[in-house]
């Protein structure tokens, strides 16, 4: 993504791109050959990939669900994705109508295809940023529209933090978002991991891609958590985090950590 001189925002489509990869390992339309291909070739390496990624998707249900039963009102769901049914509003709100959603993202066909979807009831917004500079997400008007930083909230880092490389210090970003919820707040976190197999060819493929792919061990993806305290059963396999049916076969090889935090007073 490029801006020219006027400042509107230019589509880079001869990449590969997370989110529509993702997009197309889920089963949706919102990609290009360019992303398929990429998708197809990590299937080839990482055979769990198809499983892996609707894994994490089901994780990221049972969350939302889990913080909306805890009585948090408000999400800052960043590097949401392209929109997947049941999105994260439609999930929540359907156990809480008065549940406000702020998406953030930083491909502009995620803000395009977010835009289409969300009602203009005023309780939902699609926010162009990037995780990357978390105080400009923080500080965001549209994000400050919907977010009351002032009671709590559920922010989801759901599989976009191993897209953040080390020398740009993901946790400072984590520490930067947590510093900035109140007491009460949840922290929704999933990130990938070569824990269970060998995914160095996996990586690859998000070389040609426009953000690469940093797997990162159990101890680490628990660091992200520093300042909250996880609830059980702590950082799991997305599988196993509270499943409310029998994880699929091959669940054990999925290479997803996940886990569920509250931060204290």
């Amino acid at each position: 993504m490029t801006q020219d001189g006027t400042g509107s925002v230019e589509i880079d489509t001869s990449k590969p791109h997370p989110a529509r990869i993702y997009d197309y390992l889920l089963g949706g339309k919102d990609n290009y050959e360019v992303d398929r291909k990429a998708g197809d070739q990590l299937a080839s390496v990482a055979p769990e990939a198809f499983i892996g990624v609707r894994a994490n998707r089901g994780f990221l249900q049972r969350a939302v669900r889990h913080v909306i039963d805890s009585g948090v009102r408000q999400i800052l769901d960043i590097g949401t994705g392209l929109p997947t049914s049941p999105n994260v509003h439609e999930i929540a709100q359907e156990l809480a109508s008065d549940v406000r959603v702020a998406y953030v993202d930083n491909d502009p066909i995620v803000k395009a295809h977010g835009d289409a979807l969300l009602s203009r009831a005023g309780t939902t917004s699609i926010v162009l940023a990037d995780l990357r500079d978390p105080l400009s997400v923080i500080e965001h008007p549209e994000v400050r529209r919907i977010i009351d930083f002032g009671e709590p909230v559920a922010l989801l880092l759901v599989a976009i933090l191993h897209f953040v490389r080390d020398e740009e210090e993901p946790e400072r970003i984590v520490a930067t978002l947590r510093d900035a919820l109140p007491a009460g707040s949840f922290l929704v976190l999933s990130h990938a991991t070569g824990d269970f197999a060998d995914r160095s060819e996996a990586r690859a493929v998000y070389n040609n891609a426009t953000a690469s792919m940093n797997l990162r061990p159990r101890a680490r993806v628990e660091r992200f958590f520093d300042g909250f305290e996880l609830v059980e059963p702590g950082v799991a396999q997305v599988p196993f985090w509270r499943p409310d049916t029998t994880p699929p076969a091959g669940s054990e090889e999925i290479g997803f950590y996940g886990g569920v935090a509250v931060k204290k007073a």
